[in-house]
């Protein structure tokens, strides 16, 4: 089983695909298997890594109880790129995976080529994302409610009744959800989204000088369109584009990945 070593921790990676070098980061709870369809797409592209986020998937929790920083999670990142020997790379980020990204390419901006940041915020003065641990505090019903309108601010159960594509998807995530997780990945999802409460880069954006494709979802309750353009207007050497769908965007429109790809794509 491929691994690497940051701080100490020991973390599960993959690499696929043939092309330039692109570093793929993942969204909130998501791991290289459930993430498979758009790392298959990019690998078509480029030589893709990507790697199970601490406590996540594959990769354990390590084992210090001190909470998890969102720094942890951009040394994860930059660790990965130096077991591959790896100078630069360019960066496919989405979700919580932009928020890492972000705190890389401030803090190394010369290991980025060319970078994505999709459906994600800046923190801070920019606006933060959606604020996951409060979902907790509903009801199921609640719960299962509000988590759709995130993903879509369209999602009712009378649209999801017309549109059964969007009705595919949402059940298709659902029916993840319900796995059962083991006690470790229960912490590792934990920390992880206690760390992405803190996130904020808003104020060191202007350290990023890579071209960045910023993108967001007209309907995203998640990343709303105010903190992607808040994102985007910090980012000296940016495009921003918004497309037709919410939170999952790149699934919901199909020239989102094409667009995104040829971006990644140019030299």
């Amino acid at each position: 089983m491929p691994t690497f070593l940051s701080s100490g921790l020991e973390i599960y990676y993959e690499v696929s695909g043939d092309g330039p070098p692109l570093l793929f980061l993942n969204g909130s709870g998501a791991t290289i298997s459930t993430s498979k369809i758009l790392i298959d797409q990019l690998a078509e592209h480029f030589l893709v890594a990507v790697h199970d986020q601490r406590g996540l998937g594959q990769t354990g929790i390590g084992s210090s109880a001190a909470p998890y920083e969102m720094s942890d999670y951009a040394n994860d990142a930059r660790a990965l790129l130096d077991h591959l020997r790896w100078e630069r790379a360019r960066v496919f980020a989405i979700s919580f995976g932009g928020m890492v990204a972000q705190e890389f390419a401030v803090t190394w901006p010369e290991r980025v080529e060319r970078m994505a940041l999709l459906c994600t915020s800046p923190g801070g003065a920019g606006g933060s994302s959606f604020a996951l641990h409060t979902l907790h505090e509903l009801s199921p019903e609640a719960r299962r409610q509000q988590s759709r309108r995130l993903i879509d601010a369209r999602f009712s159960d009378e649209w999801l009744s017309q549109h059964p594509q969007d009705q595919r998807l949402v059940e298709y995530r659902e029916r993840a959800a319900k796995d059962s997780p083991s006690s470790e990945q229960i912490e590792g999802a934990r920390r992880q989204i206690d760390a992405r409460s803190r996130h904020d880069c808003f104020e060191r954006l202007g350290n990023i000088h890579a071209p960045t494709f910023v993108a967001g979802g007209l309907y995203d309750e998640m990343a709303s369109p105010t903190s992607v353009r808040a994102l985007a207007g910090e980012i000296t050497n940016s495009v921003l584009r918004f497309y037709e769908g919410g939170h999952l965007f790149v699934i919901q429109d199909p020239s989102a990945m094409s667009e995104i790809t040829q971006f990644l794509a140019n030299d």
